[in-house]
């Protein structure tokens, strides 16, 4: 099988997955499932399938110097939204995401120090993140919604793996931390449910990149020197049970929050 092939076959399935299950569970859920590596993850495998392993651990460098632009952009548009409707906000936000990781690609930071700050950046963004509010979704997506999404988010990682020898590997990390996903459901649910939805929506992902943080963690310290399953499944694997317990964690947060309004 072609690795442009596997690229084809992975994406839609990874995205829709993500896509049907936020839409199930709700505006908060729904950030929470986008803070896992969805778009970089892809990235950097199939990074690894087509490059050395220095060229990917320098990628992986630079998308997690990424997540510093991902949560500027969540507290931006969060804040923006209060007073603002998606248009502005998104364009504040974005402007932010965009100055940020430019800055950034000039600052080279040894890998450990960036995953702390990283956890650092994290917890200070929930703490900064405005209140949560219950919302009830009335909002009904259009057929074309998730495939809209999958064209999107597959064309992405096409367009990002074939031009990462020419641009480096850590400018390729960088720009995998574009917020597409993010951008894609906060701007419905402000549009649809109103401003509260969309704070929601970036809560939860401030949640969610504990699990994007621990997955990058392990897989920066096994891609030089282990096997590439052992260790894309070892990352994948911290990324889950990390996931596991923030849902654990958000969804006692929403509940006393619940129950205080009440």
């Amino acid at each position: 099988m072609s690795l442009f092939l596997l690229k084809l076959i992975l994406a839609p399935i990874i995205i829709g997955s993500a896509s049907l299950a936020g839409r199930k569970w709700g505006a908060s859920v729904s950030g929470w499932l986008v803070g896992l590596p969805l778009t970089s993850g892809p990235v950097v495998f199939f990074l690894a399938l087509s490059h050395d392993r220095a060229f990917v651990f320098e990628s992986i460098q630079g998308v997690l110097s990424g997540l510093f632009s991902i949560v500027s952009f969540a507290l931006a548009y969060a804040w923006s939204a209060k007073k603002f409707n998606w248009v502005i906000s998104f364009f504040i936000s974005i402007i932010i995401f965009t100055t940020l990781s430019i800055f950034l690609q000039n600052i080279t930071t040894p890998f450990f120090q960036i995953f702390i700050s990283n956890v650092i950046t994290i917890l200070l963004a929930i703490w900064l993140m405005p209140k949560y509010e219950p919302v009830t979704s009335t909002a009904v997506p259009g057929k074309w919604d998730i495939p809209s999404r999958i064209l999107i988010g597959a064309s992405f990682i096409i367009f990002i793996t074939a031009i990462a020898p020419y641009i480096g590997a850590r400018l390729t990390g960088l720009l995998t931390m574009i917020p597409l996903y993010v951008s894609i459901l906060t701007i419905f649910a402000h549009r649809h449910d109103g401003s509260a939805a969309a704070i929601n929506v970036l809560r939860g992902l401030t949640y969610g990149l504990f699990a994007f943080a621990s997955f990058y963690l392990t897989l920066g310290l096994l891609i030089l020197d282990s096997s590439l399953a052992l260790a894309f499944f070892s990352a994948i694997f911290a990324a889950l049970s990390t996931h596991g317990i923030t849902l654990l964690i958000l969804n006692q947060v929403n509940k006393k929050t619940n129950q205080t309004s009440a």
